[in-house]
């Protein structure tokens, strides 16, 4: 039987896990937190997205637990308010879709759930991939090496798993001039199923109610036209840039970096974008961000994570041709990635809402999942 390691066991990580057991191979995955990451943002699954989720009899329980909002608003720097929308919120689009918009964690403890029996190597890393005509060998930093038939990378905009194997990240990934991060709050200030977002033209943030109005997710983030040299697990270093560049702003954000320093669950990167000419090498292929992150501007991580893993396990379990099966999980996917991609590229200042509402929803079902690829 043939078996895949993966590294990440985020969405795409795990979503593959589960599908490619429907499949008939075995999957082991690799993760170098302890524990499924908690905190994160609000994620959507659209289109094509939702399709892959029914096929795993997991839209129902998504539903349950989508977080729901009557509406937003926007704020200039000092608190006053510019315009309000019930019909339309930035973090979801228009209120009436059938989108599920979820916090992740809630979505990957879904799948993760599915996926009894699978093996989890939980606070390891990969550290070597060595490739052979009939398998790869794989070193970890705490396991002993192991081979496997294949390797997937599901380990993020900062995969350790394409630096391995593709080479240093510096070649794939293109900056979006924008830092963000999210944090996890009680709902001290009461706010009832809505979004409040304040900015001043270039730096700026939201804060949203979720879990049924018991939780705030707090997004602070800034413009940075260049990359900035910082430590990916530098907390302190990241949230003192948040705090560097909000100074001046009024209304709650002075509460809200406050209230960062403390937090537990705190997320922080820049927006970018990988592009590559190719997502396989040999044995190895990727997936997801690690593969074509479209950035969280885009609203369609998600969505790409989740329908690229089954599209993936699909051609995996077509053929004994791993070859043959990446380069059609690649044709299959580039069109869907590239339209998705283009999303975080629209400018959020001369793009209206109805506009942007109208190329996501183009761009959600730009693949056929029961298309038959020669």
């Amino acid at each position: 039987m043939t078996t895949v390691l993966i590294s990440g066991s985020s969405v795409a990580g795990t979503a593959l896990a589960y599908w490619l057991r429907e499949q008939g191979l075995t999957p082991v995955v690799v993760e170098r937190a302890p524990q499924l990451r908690r905190g994160g943002q609000a994620i959507d699954v659209r289109g094509a997205a939702l399709t892959v989720l029914r096929r795993m009899g997991l839209e129902t329980s998504a539903r349950a637990l989508a977080n729901h909002s009557n509406g937003m608003n926007m704020l200039d720097p000092e608190g006053n308010e510019i315009f309000r929308s019930e019909e339309f919120a930035l973090s979801s689009g228009s209120l009436d879709s059938d989108d599920i918009e979820i916090l992740r964690e809630d979505l990957v403890d879904l799948v993760h759930a599915r996926n009894e029996g699978v093996e989890y190597l939980f606070g390891d890393s990969i550290t070597a991939v060595h490739q052979e005509a009939d398998g790869v060998t794989v070193e970890f930093e705490k396991a002993a090496p192991r081979r496997f038939d294949l390797v997937v990378g599901a380990d993020g905009l900062h995969s350790n798993t394409r630096k391995l194997v593709f080479g240093p990240e510096v070649q794939y990934s293109h900056h979006l001039g924008t830092y963000l991060s999210v944090f996890t709050e009680e709902n001290y200030l009461g706010m009832d199923h809505w979004q409040t977002w304040f900015n001043d033209g270039t730096d700026g943030g939201a804060v949203m109610t979720v879990r049924e109005n018991a939780e705030l997710r707090i997004y602070l983030g800034f413009a940075s036209p260049e990359p900035i040299e910082y430590g990916y697990r530098d907390v302190n270093a990241q949230k003192q840039l948040i705090a560097d560049h909000l100074t001046g702003f009024g209304w709650e954000v002075p509460g809200f970096i406050e209230r960062m320093w403390k937090a537990e669950h705190f997320y922080f990167d820049a927006m970018a974008q990988i592009k590559m000419d190719t997502w396989s090498e040999g044995r190895v292929t990727l997936l997801g961000d690690a593969a074509h992150c479209a950035a969280p501007l885009s609203g369609q991580g998600t969505s790409l994570a989740l329908v690229g893993a089954y599209v993936l396990a699909l051609e995996l379990g077509r053929t004994e041709d791993h070859e043959l099966a990446f380069a059609r999980y690649e044709r299959r996917m580039r069109p869907f990635v590239e339209v998705n991609q283009a999303l975080a590229l629209l400018d959020p200042q001369s793009t209206p809402p109805e506009e942007r509402t109208a190329r996501t929803d183009a761009a959600k079902d730009a693949i056929d999942l029961d298309a038959i690829v020669d």
